[in-house]
């Protein structure tokens, strides 16, 4: 009797193990690249971006690329970063260390859990505390002042259409840092059908991601970006659950910067956009988690040899 009740315990405590994993992973953005900033920019991957007037502040530095570090891609006051740990990674192996490790081994957190139902309240205090956690993040964030448009290119606002491509100048605009002059900025030449391109790619992504589409992906993406997409879908797959990802809209963007390698020309944009991005159990399709509306990043792509442009870094704003 005694160990039929216990391996229901361990049971109850492996399902709630897997519960509050989906819990913490769903926390975060769910959408491509998520939190994390990954790929590579050539020469400049371990360099920050030029600031825009979407994107005045700093970019994160890169969490996963294949790029080795080298003296010529330094720059002062842009460390390199950590190896990539995805929101909550300390917080919930604490709390699964003190816990649920605790009640398989019929201990429990703080003293006890005393039974199943002890159990499921944890787990309900744990999802408590990261919705709570969530909806401070997502606060200051929208508290962060929207900047002036004051260059680059828009799809919102009156004679915007397929086509229009920079709107004024690139070099205006305020920010924490100066501004870089256009020809500092651009030394590929880039035009309307360029940022036409962007624009597509970016909503492409977007949505082949959301269908798990890697065909798709691969077409639009370098091989070290598909990789780190396929993981990031394989995981949703073992979680049991998929990211969909609908009505995506390109707010607002511009130019940082745009330079030559040898055959290789590179284009990092800043774009702020909106879409709707929902986490689904495949199974049921319920909603288990949502991200944030709108979001702000730093896209890089690369034409190898006149060809396509190509997404080869995404890179988060803060």
């Amino acid at each position: 009797m005694m160990t039929t009740f216990t391996r229901k315990r361990r049971t109850a405590a492996a399902l709630g193990l897997a519960a509050l994993m989906a819990v913490a992973a769903t926390a975060g953005e769910a959408r491509p690249g998520g939190s994390s900033s990954m790929g590579s920019r050539g020469s400049r991957t371990y360099s920050a971006p030029a600031p825009t007037t979407t994107a005045p502040g700093m970019a994160a530095p890169m969490q996963r690329s294949q790029a080795t570090p080298g003296p010529s891609m330094n720059n002062p006051g842009y460390a390199q970063a950590a190896p990539q740990r995805r929101f909550g990674g300390g917080f919930f192996a604490g709390l699964l260390g003190a816990g649920l490790l605790g009640a398989l081994l019929g201990g429990g957190f703080f003293g006890g859990l005393g039974g199943i139902a002890s159990f499921l309240g944890f787990l309900l205090q744990v999802a408590l505390l990261v919705g709570l956690v969530m909806l401070a993040v997502r606060f200051f964030r929208r508290r962060q002042p929207e900047p002036a448009m004051a260059g680059g290119y828009a799809r919102s606002g009156p004679g915007s259409g397929p086509g229009m491509g920079p709107l004024g100048g690139l070099g205006g605009g305020g920010g924490p840092r100066p501004l870089p002059n256009p020809a500092q900025r651009d030394q590929v030449g880039i035009g309307p059908a360029d940022y036409d391109a962007f624009e597509r790619t970016l909503t492409q992504v977007q949505l082949a991601y959301g269908a798990e589409d890697v065909a798709t992906l691969r077409r639009l993406a370098t091989p070290e970006m598909v990789g780190y997409f396929t993981e990031e879908l394989q995981a949703n797959a073992a979680r049991g659950v998929i990211n969909r990802i609908s009505d995506v809209k390109l707010q607002q963007g511009d130019l940082s910067e745009a330079w030559r390698e040898g055959p290789t020309d590179y284009a990092t944009v800043a774009m702020r956009y909106t879409l709707r991005d929902v986490t689904v159990e495949r199974g049921s399709g319920r909603v288990v988690g949502t991200g944030d509306p709108e979001a702000v990043e730093v896209w890089t792509f690369r034409r190898d040899r006149g060809g396509p442009w190509l997404l080869s870094a995404i890179q988060q704003t803060r």
